[in-house]
């Protein structure tokens, strides 16, 4: 049976309770990393920093935002993007001009308003593949470029899955375990519901654990409920508007290089993932001024930047449930979260080590839908042009692991891996002699890209 009729593209046939369900897992899969970014920004700015009620509420409304950019068809999910934790960082640092004698608290706002102009940019790329038309840009992202970038997207990822899973390894495999089991054994409702099978019981063998007092191996208690006893059961998301100035846009915008190529990888996974055409329909340029203007208007009131997220797209390759209906669910709690500050931090409880084993599928899962991709649209790597752009793709996106950092008007502007990475492939793509790549000239690899021109009709192997 092939993956389109395997795979379930109206989730209320399977009815209302299941439907809540699945959006509940894929709360789960964003909620670690989401609400990771505004607890590492609060150490930079010495916990004046980002709200993880903002955080969560610019989520779940940034995500149904870009549903509507994109006409309710792509299952994605916007959370909070790690791209601008340097640029953070940065920000906190200044301490020249205006930034000579403010406070931690003060610089933040600023901060944001980088991130603000760094969502207008989308929509300058957004309005050149509006008037130049999809396909002349889709011919400087052949298969050999977005194949290695998507692998690269999951690949980069594995160092935090790691580091996550060691904090308590026994954990972590009982979560990743526990997916394994239900994914491949697992019938009706538990088979389409692995990652959050495999939360709750490792969530439950972390409490058993806890009882009767065994600790996290560096000595460290598996669970720590000191933050869900301070905090209150209802309270208003506290919104900070930005600020601007031109040092700090200096700082943050540059970064949208790096999330915009990040976002073209992300749609062509999860439109490879989903075997839809989400770059045709509803169309590049949509989907990237609703992430960009969900990040503008996340940044205005205070809140990170967003970007479409890869646990997400694991969670769509697992599940098998394409429903975009279902990612919606999902944006409505994290909306209702940032209401109730004692419910989302007994889902902060989660040991990290929890997340590591379930980022272990996810980030994995990326990865295979990149290699995927080259083979099914059946790469050359015998021509030497095709190697070159792949190997300098993977070694950039893995190898600058801290990202690229230089001088810019005496402002310090820091690309990431895959931004690198991204521009590498497209600039060696686009000079090096022998590019035959022809948009829509191979409708079955299109169609495994997920940038088919008809990507439901059927073709001869």
């Amino acid at each position: 049976m092939s993956k389109q009729q395997d795979a379930i593209q109206d989730a209320r046939a399977l009815g209302i309770p299941k439907m809540l369900i699945l959006g509940l897992q894929h709360m789960f899969a964003m909620f670690g990393a989401t609400i990771l970014v505004p607890i590492l920004v609060n150490v930079y700015f010495e916990g004046e920093g980002l709200s993880i009620q903002v955080t969560l509420i610019c989520a779940g409304l940034g995500t149904l935002f870009f549903h509507l950019c994109s006409k309710l068809k792509v299952p994605a999910f916007l959370g909070s993007s790690f791209a601008f934790l340097g640029g953070f960082q940065t920000v906190a640092q200044l301490d020249s001009g205006i930034f000579a004698d403010m406070s931690m608290g003060e610089k933040l706002p600023y901060a944001c308003g980088g991130i603000v102009v760094a969502g207008l940019f989308y929509l300058l790329l957004a309005l050149v593949i509006k008037l130049l038309g999809v396909k002349k840009v889709m011919r400087f992202l052949p298969p050999v470029v977005t194949g290695p970038m998507i692998i690269c997207i999951g690949l980069s990822l594995a160092p935090s899955a790691v580091s996550n899973a060691s904090a308590n390894w026994l954990l972590a495999a009982i979560a990743l375990g526990t997916i394994i089991i239900f994914n491949i054994w697992g019938k009706g409702m538990f088979k389409i519901i692995p990652i959050l099978m495999g939360v709750l019981v490792s969530y439950g063998a972390a409490l058993l654990l806890n009882g009767v007092g065994i600790t996290n191996p560096d000595g460290s208690a598996i669970l720590n409920f000191a933050g869900v006893q301070a905090a209150d059961w209802v309270g208003l998301p506290p919104f900070r508007i930005c600020r601007f100035d031109l040092t700090a846009i200096l700082v943050m915008a540059p970064i949208a290089l790096a999330t915009m190529m990040e976002h073209i990888g992300d749609m062509s996974a999860i439109s490879a993932t989903v075997g839809e055409n989400f770059i045709e329909d509803p169309g590049l340029h949509r989907t990237l001024a609703g992430d960009g203007i969900a990040t503008a208007l996340s940044a205005l009131v205070g809140g990170p930047a967003n970007t479409t997220y890869g646990e997400n797209t694991g969670v769509l390759e697992l599940s098998r449930v394409y429903d975009p209906r279902v990612i919606r669910l999902a944006a409505v709690y994290a909306v209702v979260l940032s209401f109730i500050p004692k419910m989302a931090e007994i889902i902060g409880s989660i040991p990290s080590a929890i997340i590591g084993g379930v980022s272990f599928m996810l980030y994995g899962m990326i990865s295979a839908i990149g290699v995927r991709n080259v083979v099914e649209n059946k790469v050359d790597f015998t021509k030497s042009r095709n190697l070159i752009i792949a190997a300098v793709i993977l070694v950039s996106g893995l190898g600058f692991g801290s990202g690229l950092t230089f001088m810019v008007g005496g402002t310090s502007i820091t690309l990431t891996g895959l931004a690198i990475a991204a521009i590498a492939g497209i600039l060696l793509n686009a000079v090096l002699p022998g590019n035959d790549y022809v948009f829509g000239a191979n409708p079955r690899g299109d169609q495994t890209r997920g940038v088919a021109l008809r990507p439901n009709v059927k073709t001869e192997k």
